[in-house]
């Protein structure tokens, strides 16, 4: 019997990873700190920049940011890079980071990041989100979009977020979160990233 190995060479690679309960909770906390005040949601109201049918997109203080994700983040995407080029990138600088709350029947649609890295992570679900018969389970999910399905190519990858899942993505990486009919908040966040050019720019003479 011969032994036989599949290989990803072709197409985007993604990283799927848990944040710990504690950012988690330190992240809600601060999400619900700001949206109890209408001064603070002024001030960070996010939406203006952003695609998203949703509820509200809110960006979190830069010195909340630094203090208790920035390192998660930075080692996470350090090691994203590693294994996926084999190289090591000193930069990592996070340009945004937005919280997204979205409820029944909102949306967001097909689109792509800046940066060179993205990521989304996910901080409170509803309950019974994605409840129902059908094989694949759409109703408040994220789906990733590359190319065309063709024989042994698959273009769509389908994931149905737990509380703590994260993923991180190349920034060009086409991506949409679905609607969903049930009652109670969908909270995601979502970042961009830069990294070192050398690495992130493959057309580079």
């Amino acid at each position: 019997m011969s032994q036989l190995k599949v290989l990803t060479p072709f197409g985007p690679r993604i990283a799927r990873l848990k944040f710990p309960q504690s950012v988690i909770k330190k992240i809600n906390l601060e999400v619900d700190r700001i949206v109890k005040q209408k001064k603070l949601i002024k001030k960070y109201d996010y939406s203006k920049n952003l695609v998203g049918q949703v509820k509200q997109e809110i960006q979190l203080p830069s010195i909340f940011i630094k203090k208790n994700i920035y390192k998660y983040i930075s080692n996470s995407i350090k090691e994203y890079v590693k294994v996926s080029t084999g190289k090591f990138t000193k930069k990592v600088k996070i340009i945004n980071f937005w919280i997204v709350r979205q409820y029944a029947h909102e949306y967001n649609p097909v689109h792509y990041h800046d940066g060179h890295v993205s990521g989304v992570g996910y901080l409170k679900l509803p309950n019974l989100l994605n409840k129902d018969k059908k094989k694949l389970k759409t109703n408040g999910s994220i789906d990733f979009i590359n190319g065309s399905k063709m024989f042994l190519s698959n273009s769509v990858f389908n994931h149905n977020p737990k509380v703590g899942d994260a993923i991180l993505f190349p920034n060009y990486l086409m991506h949409t979160a679905y609607p969903f009919s049930v009652e109670g908040e969908r909270r995601s966040f979502s970042f961009n990233v830069e990294i070192d050019r050398n690495i992130a720019n493959v057309f580079k003479k």
